[in-house]
């Protein structure tokens, strides 16, 4: 009887045991639920989008003003540059129309539309999103502080590639020295930086060329007074920038729609009037009769030819305001033929008005429709400068999130378009250098000569990407990434000879502005990248922290510290320089690291990260806030009191979960940063841990791990009688705590660092660091404006780097 009595006992332990069991992993299930499904629907958005024909037709529309004003308003120039000299031969004419009509037909229509613009970062476009998506799938990032919790994100999409595959074989060539990603970034940021330069010669060379035409009715206008128009425009245009896009261009859409069927009717128009011959051009023939009869003139003309292809760029980096759909419809069925009928309109008049070379955009206008025209085209003459200035906005941004660009200020412009931005000291640097541009040349011929100069080494970049991209992301046969890379050097290379040409002819302004951009760029990252270093080395050893005690050492004062790091893991060396020199400390420490994932965005609910440092009488906690290169740090966004709520939710879940692991001699936090480091400093310092674990994720960015909280063996948490009413208690009291400590005050602790050159550096460094990272330093934006801290919460602490 007593032995049925002890197995019926045993057997309901047993039970008891399973039912745990079976809680927990039902618990565990549904905080660590995957998101596999959410993912797919981000990245299938913009499929999704595309279902309904009638909404693809409303945002092929839309997209006409954003993506194509640039890239439209070319006609309005090519012809000039093309013969600077005048025309010689009928023939010429369409020779250069039949280069026109396969340029256009090679790089925006196959290469970009079908080709490069699904090279995409869920959506977003531009040199450095191929960079985030490349980072993403090798490790090429040269500051190294990404964590496997990052790769667990919704919008952190990336492909495996298997062992042994040529893919597989390029990323380890990839990773495998330092200097090939340093030569990647460099690429990257050269493409980066002749973007810029467009943002300058756009404005400079739609404006002048749309204001030209005044002079055909008005001969006696001089050209000084044409460039003054123009300048009043540009600063106009430049002056409204602050009031967002959304307002300034509620009337781009159908500006620049009149404008393709102003251009595309006048095409016809032209056509049937003066000569139907030129349409034999679409005949590759007369492409090699061009070069056979024109020799070094012929080639020399492809730098005028090339403006032909300009705004291909600014359509690839603005993919992200439409369905990818939507911009191949536009482009396919209404875009392309315009702009044929444009080029074929105007080879058609010049065939028989060979004089009017300069200015055969306007003359080929019939005297009925001139006035409508002009002022369609300086609309969308501005149209078109508006989306090379809103992305040069977006680059900087991105290159600031790179940590490859000074902090600049950011302001948002429209609260229903939250990635809209205005950026004023850029605006205005834009705008000065614009108007400079402009009064300096006074024609469109220069300027033309260095607006291709910028567009063709951002062609030549993006092709280098997107070799590494179809090898690594799309991961494409070898032979297929050759082809695309030949036929597409070959063309680029061709333009680009042609340009070197011209470079004392204006192509040397955009290798100017590129030169001095890279040098802020190349300097700003190389000091960040040192400075990540620098923390890394000196950073504080927990055994370290643990030797001081729950007091630090010092005398606990009410209130929260956030003390904010570059770094994700580990503690900071500015901490053990603050409590080294001041008697007391907070009574809750919170390190603070903010950084940016190669990821276009992260999810409001996936940002946070918080995890528990040393025992819990410690009071210390880590926080990861993470942000894409899109992401922004709005006022409204409170990012104090986020934080702070986290941590409570932090306490929550965690004081929730021990009960159920104390039967096991170990206790646990919820954590986001596991490495082997952590876990050989834990064996180090606490040997009574088991090294079995058991390990939970919540849907709010929680894993649970032993390896990130060390306690003492003799805690009370160890106990097995831990009752579910104690629990309770312990989470009231530290909630209880944590809301005193809050209400008490929330100091924000920042490093005010000097960086200096070492001793014995050679003067190139010593220059860089001692003078020009010094000086972008001190007129950059602290991070304390960034994140809105307010400046009577604000304690800098000064150190000095030597790099």
């Amino acid at each position: 009887m007593a032995e049925r009595v002890e197995a019926s006992v045993e057997e309901g332990e047993n039970t008891i045991e399973e039912r745990r069991i079976g809680t927990m992993w039902e618990l565990e299930q549904k905080l660590d639920q995957s998101m596999d499904e959410e993912a797919n629907k981000l990245k299938n958005m913009y499929r999704e989008k595309g279902l309904s024909m009638l909404m693809l037709l409303r945002l092929s529309f839309q997209s006409l003003g954003i993506v194509y004003g640039d890239l439209g308003t070319s006609p309005l120039y090519v012809f000039y540059n093309t013969f600077p000299d005048g025309i010689k031969d009928s023939e010429d004419v369409i020779g250069a129309l039949s280069l026109i009509i396969y340029s256009l037909l090679l790089i925006p229509l196959i290469k970009y539309v079908f080709i490069v613009c699904k090279a995409n970062d869920n959506g977003q476009g531009g040199t450095l999103a191929i960079y985030s998506l490349l980072c993403r799938h090798a490790k090429v990032k040269l500051i190294p502080n990404q964590q496997r919790s990052d790769e667990d994100l919704t919008t952190y999409s990336r492909t495996l590639v298997a062992e042994g595959s040529f893919a597989a074989k390029t990323k380890k060539w990839l990773e495998s020295k330092e200097s090939r990603k340093r030569a990647l970034l460099f690429v990257v940021l050269l493409g980066t930086c002749m973007m810029i330069g467009d943002g300058i010669l756009t404005p400079a060379i739609s404006v002048l060329s749309a204001t030209g035409g005044i002079k055909l009715s008005s001969p006696k206008i001089s050209s000084d007074v044409v460039v003054v128009m123009s300048i009043v425009i540009l600063v106009g245009l430049f002056s409204m920038q602050h009031y967002g896009t959304d307002k300034v261009g509620w009337l781009f859409a159908p500006i620049v729609f009149i404008w393709f069927l102003f251009i595309g009717a006048t095409g016809i128009y032209n056509i049937c009037k003066h000569d139907t011959r030129v349409l034999k051009a679409f005949s590759p023939t007369y492409v090699y009769l061009y070069f056979k009869r024109r020799g070094r003139d012929g080639w020399i003309s492809l730098g005028g030819i090339l403006l032909s292809i300009t705004g291909t760029e600014a359509l690839y980096a603005d993919i992200a305001y439409f369905p990818l759909l939507a911009i191949q419809l536009a482009f396919t069925f209404f875009v392309f033929p315009c702009l044929l009928l444009a080029y074929c309109g105007q080879a058609a008049y010049l065939v028989n008005n060979k004089e009017h070379y300069n200015d055969a955009f306007y003359a080929s206008i019939p005297r009925s429709v001139y006035w409508p025209m002009f002022v369609v085209a300086t609309g969308a003459a501005i149209v078109g400068s508006q989306a090379a200035i809103s992305g040069t906005y977006s680059i900087i941004k991105q290159a600031v999130s790179h940590g490859c660009f000074p902090r600049v200020k950011i302001v948002h412009t429209s609260k229903e378009f939250l990635r809209q931005i205005y950026c004023p000291d850029i605006n205005w640097m834009l705008m000065l250098g614009c108007i400079a541009v402009t009064a300096s040349f006074k024609n469109q011929s220069q300027i033309g000569n260095a607006y291709g100069t910028a567009v063709v080494l951002v062609m030549l970049v993006t092709t280098l990407l997107m070799v590494l991209t179809m090898l690594l992301v799309w991961r494409c046969h070898w032979i297929l990434v050759l082809i695309f890379a030949f036929l597409s050097l070959v063309v680029e290379l061709s333009y680009f000879s042609a340009v070197l040409l011209k470079i004392n002819q204006g192509g040397w302004v955009p290798l100017i502005i590129a030169a001095i951009s890279l040098l802020v760029m190349s300097v700003w990252q190389y000091a960040t990248v040192k400075k990540y270093e620098f923390e890394m080395h000196s950073k504080v050893s927990m055994s370290w922290i643990l030797g001081l005690g729950p007091s630090l050492g010092l005398v606990r004062v009410p209130g929260i510290g956030l003390v904010y790091t570059e770094l994700a893991s580990g503690v900071p060396h500015i901490f053990s320089h603050l409590i080294t020199n001041l008697p007391a400390i907070h009574s809750v420490v919170v390190f603070v690291c903010v950084k940016y994932l190669p990821v276009f965005t992260v999810p409001e609910e996936e940002r946070f990260l918080v995890k528990r440092i040393g025992p819990k009488k410690f009071r210390m906690f880590r926080c990861v806030a993470r942000y894409g290169y899109k992401d922004l740090h709005r006022k409204d966004d409170d990012f104090e009191n986020k934080l702070l709520t986290n941590l409570s939710s932090f306490i929550r879940i965690e004081t929730m979960m021990e009960p159920a692991l104390t039967s096991s001699t170990y206790s646990s936090a919820f954590s986001v940063n596991y490495t082997q480091e952590s876990r050989d400093e834990l064996l180090r310092n606490n040997s009574n841990h088991n090294n079995n674990m058991d390990m939970f994720s919540s849907m709010v960015d929680y894993t649970v791990s032993t390896l990130d909280t060390i306690v003492p063996a003799d805690s009370p948490r160890n106990a097995a009688s831990f009752s579910q009413n104690n629990t309770v208690e312990e989470e009231e009291d530290e909630l209880e705590f944590l809301k005193t400590c809050k209400e008490s005050g929330v100091v924000h602790i920042m490093g005010n660092t000097v960086v200096k050159a070492t001793k014995g550096s050679w003067l190139p460094k010593k220059i860089a660091i001692d003078y020009v990272y010094a000086f972008l330093d001190k007129i950059c934006r602290e991070n304390s404006v960034i994140l809105h801290v307010p400046h009577e919460n604000l304690l800098n602490v000064g150190q000095v780097f030597y790099i």
